[in-house]
């Protein structure tokens, strides 16, 4: 089996079912991180257009992709049968998409009592940090910095967003945003009382904004010491990457800022 969608392999990792290959290897380690990849697992070339003749060698029984590389399937079903697998449906439940695709993925590859037992572990920690968590938490404003001056600002629609009021908290983004749950904004609508949170990777073109740029110093997030930053996770992800998201999170709110109101003490 092959996952060209990296949701869908994140979601076959958590079931323990270790896909035979897959896209862009090198920059789901930096963007997905975990689960990781172990290193028996080909990497077919780009999402977009996977090596054709790579992947027909692999004699692969499925490939599971999502709308997004729906372009590709002809080429695809070729080598072997397709399953395209819908996570990001706006007119649905988002938690709930997640995990409608769980229970799919589970059972394409014979893994649905593996499924349940991840979609109510996953569940079960969302539960836990929430209970943790005080209500008056100050928003927080999730971002991914995109150069020195431009930055994805997170809102409806997102992974993110969809976290952050599953553990009971305000986001504090707003404004619009496209169909994946984010929009572009410049560093200086970056304007909270709350906390700003800041997702890697950030890009070598970003980094100087951190040191000189007088916008960034004069954000009240920056002046007030709510800035946390936290590891790269995939903001596109599925059930793996909302709980990491939720833990890495509550993890910086608890280090950075325990001795602030709206937090208890663990």
């Amino acid at each position: 089996m092959a996952a060209i969608d990296w949701t869908l392999v994140e979601t076959l990792m958590s079931l323990g079912v270790v896909p035979v290959a897959t896209a862009q290897i090198k920059d789901y380690q930096a963007w997905v991180v975990e689960p990781s990849l172990p290193e028996q697992v080909v990497d077919i070339g780009l999402r977009a257009q996977p090596n054709r003749e790579l992947a027909a060698s692999l004699n692969l029984d499925l490939i599971l992709i999502s709308p997004l590389y729906s372009a590709i399937e002809p080429t695809l079903s070729q080598i072997a049968p397709v399953q395209t697998l819908t996570t990001y449906n706006p007119e649905k439940d988002f938690w709930q998409n997640l995990v409608d695709t769980t229970r799919r993925v589970g059972e394409l590859t014979n893994h649905s009592a593996e499924a349940e037992v991840v979609i109510e572990h996953h569940r079960s920690r969302i539960d836990q940090m929430k209970e943790k968590i005080a209500m008056d938490t100050p928003p927080l404003l999730v971002v991914q910095f995109i150069d020195d001056r431009h930055v994805r600002a997170y809102g409806k629609g997102s992974l993110y967003d969809m976290v952050i009021k599953q553990l009971g908290l305000q986001n504090a983004w707003k404004g619009e945003t496209n169909m994946w749950g984010y929009t572009t904004v410049g560093i200086e609508e970056l304007v909270t009382q709350g906390y700003l949170v800041i997702v890697d990777p950030v890009p070598m073109s970003a980094e100087g904004v951190f040191d000189d740029n007088r916008l960034w110093q004069a954000l009240p997030a920056v002046r007030h010491d709510r800035v946390l930053s936290l590891p790269a996770v995939w903001s596109f992800g599925a059930l793996p990457s909302a709980v990491r998201f939720a833990d890495e999170l509550y993890q910086a709110l608890t280090e950075q800022h325990a001795t602030e109101p709206g937090l208890r003490n663990l």
